[in-house]
């Protein structure tokens, strides 16, 4: 029967075909490889690697060893993994969802990443209107958002992205041919309310939109202004309604947020994702 650190020498030996760099990854003299191997030989009763003073090869039998060794290697290493993840609660299903088509891009790369890291793990990806957001964590009909911060009643997660604010105006409103506006300029308009959205402008209050494609609408119609991040105008670009910069206004953060307690091992691997996939 062969021991784990015999395996582990062997296996590591066979890919590195170099003493010195197999000690290294396994953090062990160069000694106690040689050892290793050796003794490993001594209970097969064949050569398992020629050796010179200039290279390391597989024998024949070491070749044979290798090829029936690795795959089930491999396979016990999974399984343990599969094992510590339903132990950290890391199978079974994760429901997110994202407001806005720039944060459907983004969770789609986090989705990717986060299967690749726990693929026992099934995600189910949705779209939320940011009037959905609260009631659907309050409700249990999603675990995790990526949405703009904060959201009321809503645990949240580090800030993944921050974005300048705009102003979303009519195409033939003064303010369109401006290069920014600032807060005092707000205070004089009516503004476009989106349902969720959180950003309270300074003026006068106006039609409130349940979708942003519907706020947009009343945009172009020339019934209010509306408070938006500036991937707004890339992703939602259109001939009827203009993108100022305002001046002096914090600015938008997005990140990831589930119900109030309610983060769970599915969440806390997702949201590491989510940093990881930003910070590569």
């Amino acid at each position: 029967m062969l021991e784990r650190h015999e395996i582990e020498a062997f296996l590591t030996l066979a890919e590195e075909l170099h003493f010195g760099r197999t000690a290294e990854r396994l953090r062990v003299s160069t000694a106690r490889v040689s050892q290793t191997i050796r003794k490993l030989e001594r209970r097969v009763g064949a050569p398992l690697f020629d050796r010179t003073s200039r290279r390391v090869a597989l024998t024949p039998v070491g070749r044979r060893l290798h090829e029936e060794v690795r795959p089930a290697w491999e396979a016990i290493g999974a399984a343990y993994e599969r094992a510590a993840d339903a132990g950290r609660g890391l199978t079974g299903t994760l429901r997110a969802a994202f407001t806005g088509a720039a944060a459907g891009q983004l969770l789609a790369g986090v989705e990717e990443l986060f299967r690749s890291r726990v693929p026992g793990c099934e995600v189910v990806i949705r779209e939320a209107q940011p009037g959905e957001v609260a009631p659907w964590l309050r409700d249990g009909e999603v675990d995790v958002v990526l949405t703009t911060l904060p959201v009321p009643g809503a645990d949240a997660g580090p800030v993944l992205v921050r974005e300048a604010l705009m102003a979303a105006v009519p195409a033939g409103h003064p303010f369109a041919r401006r290069e920014s506006v600032g807060p005092a300029d707000l205070e004089r308009v009516t503004v476009v309310e989106l349902a969720g959205g959180g950003r309270v402008a300074p003026g006068s209050p106006g039609p409130r939109a349940a979708t942003l494609h519907e706020a947009l609408t009343l945009v172009g119609a020339g019934r209010g202004v509306l408070l938006v991040g500036a991937q707004t105008r890339r992703y939602y670009a259109r001939p009827d309604v203009a993108y100022v910069p305002v001046r002096d206004a914090p600015r938008v953060e997005w990140g990831l947020v589930w119900r109030a307690g309610g983060e769970t091992g599915r969440v806390r691997a997702f949201g590491r994702a989510a940093v990881d996939l930003l910070s590569d």
